[in-house]
């Protein structure tokens, strides 16, 4: 089958970590016998306008076209969108003005169907596209959409393009409970982000063997600590706790990193620790669960429905965050099966389904 992804995340030159995810569901696609093509629009800035955010480092100087890690290219066509979602009618305008643009890249090539990841703004080129070639197209919620997008300025254009989509598709049951009015039930779908992790880092789960309150722990905060959702604070906090129990505790983050510098981190640290206020997964745990490395967590995301409970904070304190550390330190979690779902195998046969009828509907 013909796939166009339209996806806002993307990895770049000079940010290979960006939107790894949608990466991952590209390179599952191709290994499934698709043939994929990718489009990731960018907003128009100055270097200056990265700093506002780590997930637009390296976007002001991105080529028009980067290698693709499997096969071709990634075209990246500018836009212009105002921060803060101001003039929302000239990004609307801007987005829409790209299809023929894409139109002229692909050439003669047309896709069977369309996979938006993330609503606002890219669906709007989407769903351009899609009216243009008469093809059906998913839009993939991954989190801001329904839990900021919402409640923002922009909350009126995500209901309708979510609306507009032929497949509404969400990568967790949460955020499928959260879907507009504008989607019936019936065309939500949920279809998680499956755990890419090479056989040279699967291991199992390690004991932690160190002196207990008295040795050194390596503390994983696999985040960005700029962002701000990701609660940084509050981790400093909780390892400053576990420092007046006595532990020696070092702890790093991941910034920008290629995703095997996150690989390789997660085999040679002792916990990760995930003190996010909001997250889809987050995927981040189920890859550290596969190197090997035990998690601890405050209650976020769907963390709840395949963690045990002695890993995960009763509330978002300190306190409260280093006896999950303990307690998962101490009860090592040998018997740990993440569930079939975020399976590459699962995933890959609900992609084909979901893909096959809604081109049949297209």
């Amino acid at each position: 089958m013909r796939i166009l992804v339209l996806t806002l995340l993307y990895p770049l030159p000079d940010n290979p970590g960006r939107g790894i995810f949608i990466a991952d569901r590209v390179a599952l696609l191709r290994k499934l016998g698709h043939e994929v093509r990718v489009v990731n629009p960018l907003p128009r800035m100055l270097r200056i306008n990265e700093a506002r955010r780590s997930t637009l480092r390296g976007v002001s100087r991105c080529p028009k076209y980067t290698p693709d890690e499997d096969e071709g290219v990634v075209c990246h066509p500018k836009y212009t969108q105002l921060p803060d979602h101001n003039v929302l009618w000239w990004t609307i305008s801007s987005l829409r003005g790209l299809a023929r643009k894409v139109e002229k890249w692909l050439g003669d090539w047309r896709p069977e169907v369309i996979s938006c990841h993330t609503i606002w703004p890219v669906a709007e080129l989407a769903d351009t596209l899609a009216r243009r070639w008469n093809v059906a197209w998913s839009a993939t919620v991954h989190g801001w959409d329904f839990d900021i997008g919402l409640a923002s300025v922009a909350g009126k254009h995500i209901r309708r393009l979510a609306g507009s989509a032929t497949r509404l598709v969400a990568v967790t049951p949460r955020l499928a409970k959260l879907a507009p009015a504008t989607a019936t039930a019936d065309d939500c779908t949920v279809i998680a982000c499956h755990t890419s992790v090479g056989v040279d880092w699967r291991q199992p789960l390690r004991r932690y063997r160190g002196h207990w309150r008295r040795g050194k722990l390596e503390v994983l905060f696999p985040a960005n600590p700029r962002r701000p959702e990701k609660r940084h604070m509050l981790a400093l906090k909780a390892c400053a706790e576990l420092e007046t129990r006595g532990w020696n505790v070092h702890m790093g983050g991941l910034a920008n990193v290629p995703r095997e510098m996150v690989f390789d981190r997660m085999v040679t640290c002792d916990i990760a620790l995930i003190t996010s206020s909001r997250e889809a997964g987050p995927l981040v745990a189920r890859e550290a669960i596969a190197c090997g490395l035990p998690v601890a967590a405050v209650e976020v995301g769907d963390l709840t429905t395949w963690l045990p409970e002695r890993c995960i904070a009763n509330t978002a304190t300190p306190s409260e965050i280093a006896d999950a550390i303990e307690a998962t330190l101490a009860d090592p979690l040998d018997d740990l099966i993440p569930p079939t779902r975020f399976g590459e195998e699962y995933v890959g046969r609900a992609l084909d389904e979901m893909f096959t009828q809604i081109r049949d509907l297209g």
